[in-house]
Formats: structure tokens, sequence, C-alpha cells
């Protein structure tokens, strides 16, 4: 880790003598981490969708390293989010499930000490903001000015109801910092806009920021703009109605991401900004996703439920067309990030640092065991259900109520031959994963309630 830090630094100071930019002159790359909601591992362009065009996002991919290996931490949104934001598995900060309005129907509370990845970059010099959808947590102390952001301007809640109103069961959760807000228009087009006035905003400040922009598209319900909907159904002919309604989201968020890089390139900011792509889990394909050649879905631990596109641009630094085969987590991207930024992290974390690879391209991928799980009302009947994988190996579950199978990736990547249980992988993860719910099992997931003192 130190080797890293400087050659790390070295590299800054070599550009902080050209004196090109305020953020330059400080040592310190800019960060925009772009988190999409429910995108399919084949609805890009780049990823294999042939009745999908993203120019923008493949230029992203194009132009820096794409991870091949890589996985969301959880099959729905609040457990990757927190996982993203701590470095830890989401069971480990009180996120096993989704955190919504109804306290019958929550399964998360934000672990209060957590330590996030905002308040790692504040320490390194950083302004931070989250723009969009924020979902862990709808009041104090769970709010994002709270939880390390200098500025936020989103949503609070988990899905909207609609992408023109705004609402989530009639509560408004736009805010600009603790203010409430009720902006007009799509959802897309009000978060890219608030992406690039933000963006220019710091053109001539003197801090390096790291921007969250966390898109709720392409979450259901499936409302792209009427005159994005008619294009791509002009375009494919037969393409189905439901299919053509997620495509044409998808375009229409691409075509924002493509608005904030041009706000970076405008500003002069985008030669010093690393960019981070990501979805928060698989594609969700009652509503017309494809997840490409991955079995399942989102809230299934099938590949199509857990592994995503991401990617990571950083001019100078990673070759265009680059390729990690290493096996990586939403969670890896707080210590990585510490790490470029200089901010040492001394607590626990699960999350792996990927930085010597990203700087190393002959460096081989590193074994590790990774966990998946989430917490569930409804048919899951407020019981967890679980992934593990190790190499090849991945034992999983889709329900509380069904047994484990055991799965070799390698060999059959579409999941469709369980291996016999008496398998000696078999037994080994089932007893890791065991630990896994041991030590997550001393952490609490609801708000826990002051005894009345009278």
């Amino acid at each position: 880790m130190n080797k890293i830090f400087v050659s790390i630094t070295s590299f800054f100071c070599s550009l902080s003598a050209l004196g090109m930019t305020p953020q330059e002159k400080a040592g310190k790359p800019n960060i925009l981490l772009i988190l999409v909601d429910d995108l399919g591992y084949g609805d890009l362009s780049c990823q294999g969708g042939k009745d999908i065009r993203t120019p923008n996002i493949d230029k992203l991919f194009a132009q820096g390293m794409r991870f091949a290996n890589f996985y969301a931490n959880c099959t729905v949104c609040s457990p990757t989010r927190a996982a993203l934001l701590t470095g830890r598995y989401p069971d480990m900060v009180g996120v096993p499930g989704v955190i919504r309005t109804q306290e019958i129907d929550n399964w998360g509370y934000f672990m209060p000490g957590a330590i996030t990845l905002p308040e790692m970059m504040k320490k390194a010099g950083y302004q931070t903001a989250i723009i969009g959808k924020w979902h862990l947590g709808l009041e104090s102390p769970n709010t994002p000015n709270e939880r390390g952001f200098d500025f936020f301007q989103g949503f609070l809640g988990d899905m909207m109801d609609d992408y023109w109103t705004h609402r989530r069961e009639g509560f408004n959760y736009m805010r600009l910092n603790n203010e409430e807000i009720d902006p007009q228009g799509h959802a897309t087009d009000i978060f890219t806009s608030w992406a690039v006035n933000y963006i220019a905003g710091q053109e001539r400040q003197q801090k390096p920021f790291f921007l969250y922009l966390a898109y709720n598209a392409p979450h259901f319900p499936i409302q792209p703009p009427g005159e994005w909907l008619e294009k791509v159904k002009k375009r494919e002919g037969t393409i189905s109605e439901k299919r053509a309604k997620n495509v044409a989201l998808v375009e229409h968020l691409d075509a924002g991401i493509g608005l904030v890089i041009d706000a970076l390139k405008k500003s002069g900011l985008y030669e010093n900004t690393i960019i981070i792509f990501t979805s928060d889990n698989g594609g969700h394909l009652p509503s017309g996703a494809s997840n490409g050649i991955l079995r399942g879905g989102k809230q299934e631990m099938y590949e199509g439920g857990v592994r995503v596109p991401a990617c990571m641009v950083w001019n100078g630094i990673i070759p265009g067309g680059s390729i990690s085969e290493q096996l990586s987590m939403t969670m890896d991207f707080f210590p990585t990030l510490c790490a470029i930024a200089g901010s040492a992290v001394s607590h626990s974390i699960d999350g792996m640092n990927l930085l010597p690879g990203i700087l190393d391209l002959k460096q081989p991928a590193i074994d590790r065991t990774v966990f998946f799980m989430r917490r569930e009302g409804d048919i899951y009947g407020g019981l967890c259900y679980y992934a593990i994988r190790k190499g090849n190996y991945k034992l999983l579950q889709n329900t509380p109520y069904e047994p484990l199978q055991l799965f070799d990736i390698a060999a059959d990547p579409l999941e469709k031959s369980p291996l016999a249980e008496n398998l000696k992988p078999f037994g080994e993860l089932k007893y890791e994963l065991s630990q896994h719910i041991r030590r997550s099992g001393a952490i609490p997931w609801q708000k826990i309630e002051e005894p009345d003192s009278k």
C-alpha cells in the first residue's frame, strides 16, 4: 500500500508542476462515480446488445479499463449502495435488504457509526457531493449531509412511482441538502442537469471533487420520454413494446451521461477526472431488460442478478481498452478510491484495493472468496438467502426456502448443471458461508428503540 501511495504521489507532483488547473495543482484527480439502477448486463452495445445504442457509455469502456469479472454486492438497491459507501458487506453495516418508507416492509437500517467513502474523501481534501438516488435512509441520522456529503441534490427514497412526478407512495423525497424541493421534468434529465451545473461550478474551486452521480434509471416503472421511445420503435422495427421502452430508457440515460462528460470537457476538468461506471444489480427481466447470455436477473443470485458492467477511465494512467479479470465487487471501490486519494484506511473493511492491478496490468488475479446475501419480506418471509463464490465455484440459492446449489462458473457459465452435494467444494463453501452468517448476525439491521425510561 505504501509503495502505491508513493508512486501515485510522484505522478501527481509531476502534474502539479504543469500548472494547468487548481485541481491538478492540488495534486489529486477529481472523481466521478456513476451508479445506474437495474442496468442489464447485455443492455449496452459494448456488452453485446444488438437492439440498443449506448455510444457515450461505450466510449467510457473503450477509453479505460473494463472489469470483466465484476459483481454488485447484492441483487437489489440499498445493500449494494451501502457496500459502495462503506467498503463492507452490506449486512455488516445493517443493510441486508431494501430500505423502504413503510416500517413493516423495511429491511435495513444503515449503521450510524459506519465510516463512509465521502468521509474518507473529505479527510483527503475533497469536496463531496451526491446527485440522484440515495436510498440509505429517509431521516436523521441517515441523510446524505449527515453521512459525509457536503452537497446533496436528489431523491432520498427508493424507486419513484413516476419519473415525471417523482413521488413514492405519495411522499416527495426530492431534496436540496435538507430542503424539500419539487423540480419539474423527467428524473433522468433533472439529475443530468444538476450534475452538469455542479461540474460547471467546480472549474475555479481549489479542491478536487468526489461526485457520486446515482441515476434511478433504468429502474421500473419504465417511462422513457416519448420521442426516445418512438425513435427506438422506428429503428428496431419488430421490437416488442416492453423491450422498446427499456431500450429507450437506457438510451435516454446514455445521452444524459454524455452531457455530463461534455460538461467535464467544457470546464477543463475532464483530463484530471477519474470516471467510474457500474450498476447496482442486474437487469429486471419482467421490465424488458436483457442480461445477455447470463442466467437470471434482478433479485436472483444467478449471474444475471449480480454480475454487472463496470469500467474505470483514468486519463494518462489506464490505457484504453484495458481489461481486468480480477474478481471484483462494488465494495472494492471504497479502498481503491481511498488509495488514489491518499486517505489511509485504518478501520476494518471487506473490500479489496484494486489499484495495484489497475497500475500493473501484468499482475495476476488474486484468489478471493466473496459473499452475497439479501433479506426480504413478502414471499421470502423476512429471511435471508445467500450465495458465495470462491475461484470458479459458486454456491447459491434464490429464496430462503430452496436448497443451496453448487456450480462451476467456468465450465457452466449459464448455471444449468448443479454439481453433487458430496463434492468437497460444496462443503467448504457452505462452511465459509456459515462463518460469514455468524459474523454478520451480530449486526443490527433495525433501528433499536430505547426503552421507555418512565
